[in-house]
């Protein structure tokens, strides 16, 4: 079984020692995504957006450039984990996801966690297919 490592400057850089993206066997296990700005050395950028809703927005955005490059999209996601540090954001999270995927709903679960990197409010990962 090959490994594919994916990369863009589309989507922020991997902030530790992982990568953005693997496609093994015609999936797409992309890492989890925060609200960071695309691009080479934006890891340390400040966070985009002070509330959850930005946060998810610029999250999914950061998550279907990976995709995108990894010859995949948001519609070929078959599962996601959203991380929240407050379930009280449940619902303006949602609200925003269901923006972005539309008539696609992947199997999810959402996780309440104590901290997330860059002291975001929200982090989302996924699985797709190619």
């Amino acid at each position: 079984m090959g490994l594919e490592f994916v990369t863009t400057a589309q989507a922020p850089e991997a902030i530790g020692p992982y990568s953005q993206a693997v496609v093994a066997n015609g999936f797409v296990f992309c890492s989890g995504q925060v609200a960071l700005e695309p691009g080479p050395g934006r890891s340390s950028s400040p966070l985009v957006g002070v509330d959850v809703a930005a946060q998810t927005r610029r999250a999914l955005l950061n998550l279907a450039a990976v995709l995108e490059s990894a010859g995949s999209s948001l519609a070929k996601v078959v599962k996601t984990t959203v991380f929240l540090t407050d379930m009280q954001h449940f619902a303006a999270m949602n609200q925003v996801y269901a923006e972005l995927f539309g008539a696609h709903k992947p199997a999810r679960a959402t996780v309440a966690v104590a901290a997330l990197p860059r002291g975001a409010l929200v982090e989302i990962e996924a699985i797709a297919v190619r």
